[in-house]
């Protein structure tokens, strides 16, 4: 794949990043952004009650309202993520094309899309799920950041590993055998990833357990909707890059025949 090819394929992926990122701002919209004014009621229901009698004092001014935080900071964020994560992706395509099979740019995207949703928002999340606001402790912030990109970086790492393993494995074993053994070890590779890491930060007592559940849940459907749309559209777009013979020959063949004259 020379230079151009892969230059035409990263601007694609970044396009396609947009889009998808266009479509899990809606989604992060609609069934996200109900559940962190939820949990922040929560949290100044809380403060309330503890400061109730205490000193006084005027709260604090908001450096961002809540209303540019749930439009454009949540947009200018989603924005940024699916961009770059859509030209890391057509990256990965340029890398998987014609190693993971004989297969076309939509099914290898839509392969390189379902592995990174696994490695990395699945996985992790499993380890170090999303927590709305009031949960978890700030001054524990950078270490459990750091703790949930290593889980990251581990499971990019065991994936590709798993990869490998079965690319290796398939001439003797067959492509079936050898994927449910790679995978198999991927599984058990990332079991023993998630049982020593450190956990993450104790759910405090009071915070409502249908809020933490909506909000987690909300954050993986996002993720899902992110990495399936930038598969599709990334497939659709490298396909027209790598392939535009047949969409030539198509419209050559929808051109009117000259007409014969009548004897």
């Amino acid at each position: 794949m020379n230079s151009a090819t892969v230059r035409a394929l990263l601007v694609r992926g970044m396009l396609a990043g947009v889009l998808a990122g266009l479509l899990s701002f809606g989604l992060a919209y609609l069934i996200g952004e109900p559940q962190v004014d939820a949990a922040i009621a929560v949290e100044e229901a809380g403060a309330a009650h503890h400061g109730h009698g205490g000193g006084g004092g005027e709260p604090e001014e908001e450096l961002v309202s809540r209303a540019v935080q749930s439009t454009a900071g949540l947009s200018t964020a989603v924005l940024v993520y699916g961009t770059a994560l859509g030209g890391i992706t057509a990256l990965a395509l340029c890398f998987a094309l014609g190693r993971v099979g004989a297969f076309g740019a939509r099914v290898t995207a839509a392969f390189v899309a379902a592995g990174g949703f696994l490695a990395v928002a699945f996985v992790p999340f499993l380890k170090y799920p999303a927590n709305p606001p009031a949960v978890g402790d700030p001054e524990t912030l950078n270490q459990r950041t750091a703790m949930f990109f290593l889980m990251i970086v581990l499971s990019v790492l065991l994936l590709i590993g798993a990869v490998l393993v079965g690319k290796r494995l398939a001439p003797r074993w067959g492509n079936w055998n050898a994927t449910i053994a790679a995978g198999a070890a991927f599984a058990v590779a990332v079991g023993i990833a998630l049982a020593f890491l450190p956990a993450g930060d104790a759910i405090p007592e009071h915070f409502p357990a249908d809020v933490l559940w909506q909000f987690r849940l909300a954050s993986i459907g996002v993720q899902a909707l992110l990495w399936a749309a930038l598969g599709l559209i990334l497939g659709e777009l490298a396909q027209r890059v790598l392939e535009p013979k047949p969409a030539q020959a198509s419209r050559q063949s929808a051109e009117p025949a000259a007409s014969v004259p009548a004897s």
